[in-house]
This record gives structure tokens, C-alpha cells and sequence, in this order.
């Protein structure tokens, strides 16, 4: 279950950072939402699967968040934000599982 949830948190920060800056028409906020979200899952990526996974991770999550950018252009902003979250959700999972 402490998979999934650090899926989430990852997901939620770029989702909630998005949200936050579209709703309040302030995107410093949102970045606070983002970096906060991100930090919080990097800690815990770093103590599931090391420094290594964690700066991976956390390179990814920088990297979904830059990608969002341009894929909004094609696609429009929520299916960009939802698309980079659900990938983001997917890498974290993949390498913080635990196989029992």
C-alpha cells in the first residue's frame, strides 16, 4: 500500500501544482504545491530505493512537469497535467514496489 502512496503523492503534486496555479491565478503557489509534493515523494523514494532511484525519480518528475508544458499545447492543459501524472504515478510504483 506505501507503494501506492508514494505513487500518489508524485502524481498529486504535478495535479494539485496545476490546479492551484490555475485557480488561483498564482503560479508561485502552485510551485510551492509541486516543490512541496515532490519533496515529500523523493524522500520517501530515497529511503525505499535509495539515492539513486530517488534522483531518478526526481529527475523525472522535473521532466513531467517540463513536458506538461509543451504537450498542453497539443492536447490542452488537464489532459497534458493528467497524462505526466499518470506516467509519474507508473514510474514511481514500478521502482518502488517490493517484490515479496
Amino acid at each position: 500500500m506505501r507503494d501506492v502512496a508514494v505513487a500518489a503523492v508524485a502524481a498529486g503534486g504535478l495535479l494539485g501544482g496545476y490546479g492551484v496555479a490555475r485557480w488561483t491565478k498564482k503560479r508561485p503557489l502552485g510551485g510551492v504545491v509541486l516543490a512541496a509534493a515532490g519533496g515529500v515523494a523523493a524522500r520517501e523514494w530515497q529511503r525505499r530505493s535509495g539515492p539513486g532511484a530517488a534522483a531518478g525519480l526526481s529527475a523525472a518528475y522535473l521532466g513531467a512537469f517540463a513536458g506538461a508544458h509543451p504537450l498542453a499545447k497539443k492536447v490542452g492543459a488537464w489532459p497534458a497535467v493528467f497524462s505526466v501524472a499518470g506516467g509519474m504515478a507508473v514510474a514511481s510504483w514500478v521502482v518502488t514496489r517490493r517484490e515479496g
